[in-house]
Formats: structure tokens, sequence, C-alpha cells
């Protein structure tokens, strides 16, 4: 048999169906130039074919034809009475094709090798196409299906079949995966590791935020709307900077939606992540002022050089600055660039701190704020400043759900 069929070869890699078949040809070609080689020491005058079609390998020996007893090079030469064995009419001086019998000249031990280079060859390609193709989406949403869902990572395959990992690290906090499942991330990075391509998702980064901002917003994909700025505490709260190109479009109303349409998509993939859109401005204290919403600011005294900023606000504003567990005011350091303190106005700090019932929406539910609201009380003093039996009384709460919403009101006030 003077061919080795391929078929089977090909069929294996199949699935690396995205190489495009001149460099598949290229790389068997040199695959067989290596044994030839390696059995002969050059290849300069062997013609390897590779037909596509069929799924076979043709391997054809140039040499020329001498006068008997004037050989000097085996390799590339031929005595003319072993020539006319092949072929009667041939003369001193032509050039003999001879097609080489591959099983019998290499044997089935060399061909297996052959074909294992193969096979690492093409993973290898694969391997760069496919680093080349993610390094070039990194910052894009790409969105796949949760093959396995361990204790540090997700394992989530695209379209094509190819892994992406999503570590913990990258995982919002409320974040919950099942097999089978869509998922959508942006790329964060991609890197080798033991000669494998690892790309590495991630849905805490500010890229993401700032990627669905552009699917939800058309004016932001247009170009009209810029995002400036996005600084995230990944299932707690966001930070949106806007700015406007046109004048007649108001980039935070654009973005929110009509009665918050656009918005809540995107809090809905952020598993309720809570997303402040302000206005970008390149007044410093202006920009401040507006980072600490929902907080309304009465004063500020900023130092320029040591990029701090001293705020002073009325005391039922002060929980809102900072936000729970100081979630607000770090964000609004991160996004100005300055170290913010909070003042009250008054100097009777500690009667006049309090907190806002809407910061314990994770820990309360909404139908119990409602009603504690119905009744006048809209902060955590107010609640603690009436008894039990008359929260009872004026709610009809039950004790023991006043006596657990008694408890988480003071033990954040214990932490304060």
């Amino acid at each position: 048999m003077a061919s080795i069929n391929l078929i089977e070869s090909f069929q294996e890699f199949k699935e690396a169906e995205n190489i495009d078949r001149p460099t598949l040809m290229k790389v068997m070609e040199d695959v067989f130039k290596t044994l030839i080689r390696k059995k002969y020491g050059s290849d300069e005058n062997f013609d390897v074919i590779v037909n596509d079609q069929k799924g076979d390998l043709e391997i054809f020996r140039r040499r020329t034809i001498v006068e008997d007893d004037d050989l000097y090079n085996t390799l590339t030469e031929i005595e003319l009475k072993n020539a006319i064995l092949i072929e009667p009419d041939y003369t001193v001086g032509e050039e003999l094709y001879e097609e080489v019998d591959i099983q019998k000249e290499f044997g089935r031990r060399a061909i297996l090798a052959g074909k294992q280079t193969l096979a690492a060859r093409i993973n290898d390609l694969k391997k760069n196409i496919l680093i080349k193709k993610y390094e070039d989406r990194i910052g894009e949403i790409v969105s796949g299906e949760v093959y396995q869902v361990w204790k540090k990572e997700v394992l989530i395959l695209d379209e094509d079949g190819n892994e992406m990992l999503l570590p913990k690290s990258e995982q919002i906090p409320a974040d919950f995966f099942k097999k089978g499942e869509n998922v959508r991330a942006v790329v964060k990075k991609v890197e080798l590791k033991n000669s494998q391509a690892i790309i590495i998702l991630s849905r805490t980064s500010p890229l993401f935020l700032e990627k669905l901002l552009e699917i939800e917003v058309p004016e932001i994909f247009d170009g009209l709307i810029v995002v400036k700025k996005i600084v995230r505490d990944p299932g707690e709260r966001a930070k949106v900077a806007v700015e406007s190109y046109d004048d007649r479009i108001d980039p935070v109303g654009a973005c929110v939606g009509m009665k918050g349409s656009r918005i809540h998509g995107i809090v809905r993939e952020l598993k309720n992540e809570n997303i402040d859109v302000i206005n970008w401005t390149a007044n410093t204290q202006l920009l401040i002022q507006r980072s600490l919403t929902p907080a309304k600011i009465t004063s500020i005294d900023m130092d320029t050089e040591k990029l701090h900023a001293n705020v002073y606000l009325k005391p039922d504003q002060v929980s809102l600055a900072i936000g729970r567990r100081g979630v607000n005011i770090k964000l609004a350091c991160e996004l100005t660039g300055y170290n913010i303190d909070v003042f009250r106005d008054t100097d009777d700090q500690e009667d006049d701190f309090d907190i806002d019932l809407e910061e314990f929406s994770d820990e309360i539910e909404a139908w119990v704020i409602e009603t504690l609201k119905k009744v006048g009380c809209d902060t955590a003093r107010s609640v603690l400043d009436l008894t039990n039996e008359e929260l009872e009384r004026r709610t009809d709460l039950e004790k023991e759900t006043i006596a657990d919403l008694k408890r988480i009101l003071n033990e954040e006030f214990e932490k304060e």
C-alpha cells in the first residue's frame, strides 16, 4: 500500500474546523517531512502531497538517472539499470519520480508517531486560535452554558464548546449556578496554564456593568452618552458617572429609562445591586455632592492638595451618605478620588445618629418596612423608641417579628 489513509485523522480533527484547510494541509505536510528527514537525512528531493478530498497522503521521491557504476549519491541519484526496471523508456539525465510505499519504508511505529505529532500540532493550532479569539474579546460580554459547578469556580462552555472559567472571586456574592443554565459574564483575561489556554470570566468587574449598559442603553452604544467611570461593590451597590455629548439628551434619564425600564434588567442581572447613575462633572465639589447620592449635603470643605473633603449633612442624611457597612461613602471616595469624611451639623451626635429603614431591605422584608412607614416609623431609632407592646398595637405585627426587627436594628447601632 503506497499511501496512508488519513480519513480517520481528518474526522478526529473535525473539531478544529475553525482552522483553515491550507494551514491544516501545511501542518500534515510538515509532520511527514519530519519523518522523511529522520529516515533519509534530507527531504529536498521528496514531495509530500495531501489529498483534501480523499483524505489520503502520498510521498514521491525525485532522483536523477545516472550511468551505471557512476552513482555518487544514493539519495538523489539512481543508476540507469535500476531506472529502466521501473520504466523502460528512461534515459540518463532524466528525473525519475517514484511513489514511496509509506508503510514499507517507515513502518507502523513511525506512522503512529507521525499521527501523534500531527494531533499535538493541531492542538497547538487550536490553542493559539482560541487565545487569539478571546484576547481580542477581553472586556466584552460572552454567554455560555454552565457545565460544571465547583467550590472555587464554575466551568462554562461557549457556543463552540470551548471551556471558560468563572472563579468564585469573580462571582457576585448572591450568584447561584446550576448545570445547564445560561450565564453572562465579561472576558477578564486569557492565560496559559500547563500549556492550556484558560479564559477567565468576571461578573464583578466594572466592565461587566458598563457592557450591560451598552446593551440596554442605545445612546451609550451609539456614543451619544459616555460612561466616564464605574465603581462597584458587587451585589451591594454601584455608582455610574455618565456624560452626554448631546445637550438634548439627559444622560441619567436615558440610562434609567421610563419608570426604570432600562436599569431594572441590569439590576436583576446583578442580583439586585443598587445602581446610582449620576451626571459627570469636572467640578469636583459638585461631583462629590452627586456621588453621595441619595444623601443631601449641606456644605463641603475641600483640600485639593491632599485630595480630602469634609462633608456636612443634616443628622437624618448621615446614614444615607455612609450607607450600610459604609458602602456608599467608600464608593463615593473611589469615584471622586477624594478621601471623604462625613460630619453632622449638630453637636448632639449620639442622639441624632439614625439609619433609614430602607438600608435594612436585605434583612427586613419589604412589607414589614412598609407597615412601619405607615405608622410614621421610617428610621431605625423611631422604631427602637417605641415599646414592643406599642409596636404590636399600632402595626399588628407578631411578637416574634417585632423581636427580630429590634434585634437587627440594635445590632447595626452596636456596629456603628
